[in-house]
């Protein structure tokens, strides 16, 4: 799936699954600039450790089940959303079963929880453009 695919089939859906106040072309830039950094290739299971068996973290985003999955859940400034997002999919709002999802959910999952993700960091989004800050 090429980025504009992303953008226009998982990205859109998921940022619909959220209030209107969380999309931005900034947003759907950051988003989509870490999905390509996470998963260049597209991959739904962290290379593997060992043959058959997947790294720590899943899905496009490359969420870790202690790590993003639980942040967002339980962030508050994440948490009602993602109970929402969680309903809409017809995930159950636990730790596990949303990392058990993350990539059997053609990527709206993954994309809804990164916009999230960035949602409890109190720094803006950079603008767009701003490269050196997207980094940071």
């Amino acid at each position: 799936m090429t980025l504009n695919e992303i953008r226009l089939g998982p990205l859109a859906q998921a940022l619909a699954l959220l209030p209107a106040r969380m999309k931005s072309d900034a947003a759907e830039i950051q988003v989509l600039a870490t999905t390509l950094q996470e998963s260049p290739n597209r991959e739904q299971c962290q290379l593997p450790i060992r043959p058959g068996k997947c790294g720590p973290a899943r899905g496009i985003a490359q969420f870790e089940l202690g790590g993003g999955v639980r942040g967002v859940l339980h962030h508050p400034a994440s948490r009602p959303h993602v109970l929402a997002v969680c309903a809409a999919l017809g995930i159950e709002p636990t730790e596990r079963a949303i990392f058990d999802a993350l990539p059997t959910q053609d990527d709206v999952l993954d994309c809804a929880l990164a916009r999230l993700l960035y949602w409890t960091d109190l720094r803006p989004l950079p603008a767009v453009g701003d490269v050196a800050g997207a980094w940071e």
